[in-house]
């Protein structure tokens, strides 16, 4: 009978009793430690935080960034301490990028940070594109910082080039960003940045190369500022307005792209025109000093009081050159640069008087090498297998209607490559690039460093292409020092990051090689065209002189000391009887002699023929039966014709005369 009273689900007598089902477990020590360690690092992230916000309050202070970043002035030591120069900077009021035209300030989104509207202060993007550059360029090429990153560099960090650096400018970036707005920001940035020739500031900038005011500024204009944030001291349009140009018509394009002007404008924007104002005068300028400067300027970082900057100069190595370089004729002007095997520039030279002409012609003029330029071609030849033993044949030859010539017109034959270096032979040279092919010569030298433009063709092998005498210094000292390339510097090596250990690593000559390499450069010395260059210690070097003699050269080292030496005229007219191995070996021999404490032992070179001259440039054409001859000498061209005449028959061809020059 059922019992009203039980239960639906009462057990029946005599049954199991069911199993409970299982409840919620109660804490265990496991989970009781998850717990306890959650809390402890949200705790600790709370104080990093708090210490981070602290730290950015004291060391980068919002008003800071409205300071003009540039120091009253700047003061450069040589390494004795002595004063070389004292430099101010030129600044002027910032700029409020809300009140100036919407161009002005697009220029500057557009070719440095074309999401800066659209980032937080770090662009990922940014970085990914500029990591995956550098890796196929091999080395650490450019940055991915944004407006707001460099901002933070400007005004409250140096820079170094540090993963710590990195960091702090990271969290300044995020911290501007969470305090200013984008206007701001990009406000303060226009009036901090560098501009070159020493101005600082958007509105110094306007005044200083247009004599206007940003709140004027033409596309053309804005666009032309823009484009100096680059490599403001290299595109400064004082002194490189082609280069200034050509980045112009970049950021014009720049902008296009990014839909701030139309394609009608930005063709119809012409090539920005200067009106320069002239810069304040200086203290006790020098070569070395405008050199150094902008180096020295980005040295500094944060500073607002006036800086001091140690460089790399040696006052007492200054002087010495100073007083070598007063030799030479009249109407000539002379350059020498020093420097150790790693690169520091420890004296300088750039012209006769300084007062009479800054222009430095050790660093901005780009001459004719010469045969100095043949260390690469040999270089290029050993790297294919050849030896200073290997033979080439110094003979003549013609190449597509070009026929260059010993400057003696002597040919010696078959000889050995250590021979064919210390005569400076002209042919074996020429043979030895088409054998290896002028890009392989155009390798060579941009592996020691040089940067500035090569042609690739059958003349190279003789320095037809222009470079500094910097560059030219730097690589002999990438031999002097067996480590390539050598990057010139005048201030010390600052610590090295990791990102300079992981980019710019250098690279070394196998020994057999160096060991050649120093073969053929001693054998210059001993038996070739440097002969006036030998002292009571080894010496090794190779002299250079140009067509026509318009610029010669010698540059060599010997105890720990790279120097090259050029002489030529601004004008580019030739220097009948001047070549390297003649005057430039002398003042060479004569610095180095007081510089490294040896004796000079040098003796002239006979002044019978420059041996080491790229003689005058001669071409041949056969029209029907009549062969022409062009030859284009210092003292006008000559035109020569001979008829081609039957085998055996001899022909009538007028003799061109040798190259006036003494070596």
């Amino acid at each position: 009978m059922h019992n009203p009273f039980s239960t639906p689900d009462a057990t029946p007598a005599g049954s199991a009793p069911p199993v409970a089902a299982p409840g919620p477990a109660a804490p265990g020590p496991v989970r009781r430690h998850r717990w306890r360690f959650l809390r402890w690092a949200i705790c600790g992230v709370l104080l990093l935080f708090m210490a981070a916000v602290a730290w950015l309050a004291v060391t980068a202070p919002l008003s800071k960034s409205l300071q003009p970043i540039a120091p009253p002035s700047v003061t450069l030591l040589a390494s004795d301490g002595r004063i070389i120069a004292r430099k101010g900077a030129v600044t002027d009021r910032p700029v409020d990028v809300r009140k100036l035209p919407p161009h002005v300030g697009e220029a500057f989104i557009a070719i440095e940070d074309r999401r800066f509207y659209h980032h937080w202060g770090i662009d990922p993007h940014g970085i990914a594109r500029a990591m995956w550059h550098n890796l196929r360029a091999g080395h650490m090429r450019e940055g991915g910082s944004t407006i707001t990153q460099q901002l933070a560099k400007l005004v409250f960090l140096t820079s170094d080039r540090t993963a710590g650096r990195k960091l702090r400018e990271a969290m300044v970036a995020l911290w501007l960003e969470a305090w200013l707005s984008k206007d701001e920001i990009l406000s303060r940035y226009l009036s901090n940045v560098y501009f070159g020739d020493n101005v600082y500031g958007l509105r110094a900038a306007a005044r200083h190369y247009f004599d206007t005011t940003p709140e004027h500024l033409s596309v053309g204009q804005s666009a032309m500022l823009a484009g100096l944030m680059k490599a403001p001291s290299r595109l400064a349009p004082s002194s490189n307005l082609d280069g200034a140009q050509a980045r112009q018509a970049l950021v014009v394009q720049a902008m296009a792209e990014a839909g701030y002007i139309d394609e009608a404008t930005a063709r119809a924007t012409p090539p920005a025109r200067l009106h320069l104002r002239p810069v304040p005068a200086e203290i006790g300028g020098s070569w070395f000093g405008d050199w150094v400067l902008p180096a020295a300027r980005d040295s500094v970082g944060t500073g607002y009081a006036a800086q001091r900057v140690t460089t790399t100069l040696d006052s007492r190595l200054q002087r010495a050159a100073e007083a070598a370089t007063r030799a030479g004729p009249a109407g000539t002007q002379i350059a020498l640069v020093a420097m150790k095997p790693d690169g520091r520039v420890v004296a300088m030279v750039g012209g006769r008087d300084y007062s009479a002409s800054s222009f430095n012609r050790a660093t901005q003029a780009r001459r004719q090498p010469g045969s100095t330029f043949k260390l690469f071609v040999y270089l290029a030849a050993l790297r294919d297998g050849m030896t200073p033993d290997s033979r080439v044949d110094d003979k003549p030859l013609t190449i597509d209607g070009w026929s260059p010539a010993n400057a003696d017109r002597h040919y010696r034959g078959s000889i050995t490559l250590r021979e064919a270096f210390a005569r400076s032979s002209n042919v074996a040279a020429v043979r030895l690039a088409q054998k290896v092919g002028p890009d392989a010569v155009v390798k060579a030298a941009q592996d020691l460093g040089v940067a500035s433009p090569l042609k690739a063709d059958p003349s190279i092998a003789l320095g037809t292409s222009g470079i500094s005498l910097l560059e030219l210094t730097g690589a002999y000292a990438a031999v002097a020092g067996n480590s390539w390339p050598v990057a010139p510097h005048g201030l010390p090596d600052p610590p090295q990051g990791w990102l300079d250990w992981l980019w710019d690593h250098k690279h070394h000559f196998d020994d057999s090689q160096h060991r050649m390499l120093l073969d053929l450069l001693s054998a210059t010395v001993k038996q070739g065209t440097a002969r006036g260059a030998a002292l009571s210690t080894q010496v090794y070097g190779k002299t250079g002189t140009s067509q026509g003699s318009r610029d010669a050269i010698f540059v060599g080292f010997a105890g720990g000391l790279v120097t090259a030496v050029w002489i030529g005229r601004d004008d580019n007219q030739p220097l009948p009887g001047m070549a390297g191995g003649g005057l430039p070996a002398k003042v060479w021999r004569t610095f180095m002699a007081q510089a490294i404490g040896a004796t000079p032992l040098g003796q002239k070179v006979p002044p019978l023929v420059d041996p080491d001259a790229i003689p005058d440039a001669s071409a041949e054409a056969t029209i029907g039966n009549t062969t022409f001859n062009l030859q284009f000498g210092e003292d006008g061209i000559h035109l020569t014709t001979r008829p081609n005449a039957p085998a055996g028959e001899e022909d009538s061809e007028e003799e061109a005369p040798d190259q006036p020059g003494n070596d």
